[in-house]
């Protein structure tokens, strides 16, 4: 199995959004939350849609890096979408949950979100 690492950070993390990964890491079952998987997915009015979840560890292929203390992995198909994307975690009264600020995107809405262009 060949797994890619890289020195540079393909994601990076914010603080809170390392906060939050640390606890909900820490609530899944043992061994099946060791690495942050950041993928892109076809789907979105934009085209894309991004997803973040836990897995086991890296599969072949995978781009493996450390962001902070935690070990992230994108699949290569995904690495060019999200390269220099910031991942953050808000937890305010107006918007809660993690936002990704990529500054490869054209358009940060999809479909019936509600924000103006």
């Amino acid at each position: 199995m060949e797994i890619i690492e890289r020195e540079a950070t393909v994601v990076t993390l914010t603080e809170s959004a390392a906060a939050k990964i640390k606890q909900l890491m820490a609530e899944e079952p043992d061994g099946e939350s060791s690495v942050l998987r950041v993928a892109v997915q076809g789907g979105g009015c934009s085209g894309f849609e991004y997803a973040l979840g836990f897995d086991s560890g890296a599969e072949d292929g995978d781009i493996e890096f450390q962001s902070g203390d935690i070990t992230v992995v994108v699949d290569p198909s995904s690495a060019p979408y999200v390269a220099g994307a910031e991942i953050d975690y808000l937890d305010g009264l107006a918007a809660s949950g993690f936002a990704v600020n990529n500054p490869n995107a054209s358009s940060s809405c999809g479909c019936g979100s509600g924000c103006a262009h």
